[in-house]
């Protein structure tokens, strides 16, 4: 694994790119008009861009994304397409799919899954592990492709229902031991994952457990740094999430202190 290298927009900001340039209004952010770092979405001054990681995996993931999300600072779809390079994403609509999704579904190299829970989910489209995977001789195996509906619970199960491309693929219900930790957005309820997260469950089940690693602690750095932007309050580059990315990339330490905090910080490019 290895960060800070520049990189070109990834498949999330560039589908946020689209999504914007179709706007008829400007979207009003939480939290006010403060100048935000168009890398990581945070405000300038706790930037985390230096942070970014990458690392190599076999599986892929695929976001389809309600309309506004791409939008939102505290996304973490986005985190995903920071860490897994393979991220694809795409803008869901009732009345329209993307061509480029139904292209990506029926390429032979992938194997795509469906992540949803169980409990709404016809029992003969369940699946708790990836599938046996047999190759046809002189072929590779195939790639598992984790299709994630990135948005609100209520506008994810709208998505699986009246999404018929989506009913040939095999449905993945995650069965986590723990609970969310994620704190940018409320739940009542414990076992609704953040995007992030079912990411990091999708990788461990597929044997990544180094990738899954990174990106849960991904995801605590960031909150760190979005909360203490929202709150105004200083960072804490010695905590214990930025210690676990820093043993996680084997980076030496003095080059993640030297993080920005004025306001004319230019970020890397995204991938």
């Amino acid at each position: 694994m290895h960060l800070s290298t520049p990189h070109i927009p990834h498949a999330v900001s560039r589908l946020r790119t689209e999504r914007l340039a179709r706007a008829v209004k400007p979207f009003r952010m939480r939290g006010g008009p403060a100048e935000r770092c168009p890398g990581c979405r945070v405000m300038f001054s706790h930037c985390f861009c230096q942070l970014r990681p990458s690392v190599p995996t076999q599986a892929g993931m695929c976001l389809l994304m309600a309309d506004i999300e791409p939008l939102k600072p505290s996304n973490t779809g986005w985190l995903i397409a920071d860490v897994v390079r393979d991220t694809f994403a795409y803008s869901w609509a009732r009345t329209w799919v993307d061509p480029r999704l139904l292209t990506l579904l029926a390429d032979p190299q992938w194997q795509p899954y469906v992540v949803f829970p169980g409990e709404f989910v016809a029992p003969e489209r369940l699946v708790s592990t990836l599938l046996p995977e047999v190759p046809a001789q002189g072929q590779a195996p195939k790639r598992p492709l984790f299709v994630l509906l990135d948005a609100t619970w209520a506008e994810a199960g709208k998505m699986f229902r009246k999404s018929p491309y989506l009913n040939n693929f095999p449905v993945l219900s995650l069965q986590p031991e723990q609970v969310s930790n994620y704190r940018l957005r409320r739940s009542n309820r414990g076992d609704h994952f953040c995007t992030s997260e079912v990411g990091a469950l999708c990788l461990e089940l597929a044997g990544e457990n180094h990738a899954a690693e990174v990106l849960a602690t991904y995801l605590d750095v960031f909150t760190h740094h979005y909360l203490q932007a929202k709150n105004q309050q200083p960072l804490d580059l010695q905590d214990t999430a930025h210690q676990r990315l820093r043993d996680l990339s084997g980076q030496r330490q003095s080059s993640l202190c030297e993080l920005p905090h004025e306001h004319h910080f230019e970020p890397a490019d995204r991938r």
